[in-house]
């Protein structure tokens, strides 16, 4: 730990604009693991569709078909609206 250390201080007194470069960039590949953020937008990603269905008209032999576009039907996403 020390050898790392004495090498982060010796590059810091040499090229501080090289090691401030590196560590902007590891934090760019570190912070969204690490981010409950990401958590959030997968979770939000996973319950979005990726088409939409069309309205169509109810004939009375399509049971899986809402009768009217508004009518709820599915995951209502309260998970969501709890955040």
């Amino acid at each position: 730990m020390a050898g790392v250390a004495a090498f982060l201080k010796n590059a810091w007194n040499k090229e501080p604009v090289i090691v401030a470069s590196f560590c902007i960039g590891l934090m760019g590949f570190v912070l969204p693991v690490i981010s409950p953020y990401t958590k959030y937008a997968g979770m939000i990603n996973r319950a979005t569709p990726y088409n939409y269905p069309v309205p169509v008209r109810d004939d009375g032999n399509m049971p899986d078909v809402p009768v009217h576009p508004c009518e709820q039907r599915g995951d209502r996403l309260q998970w969501l609206k709890d955040l």
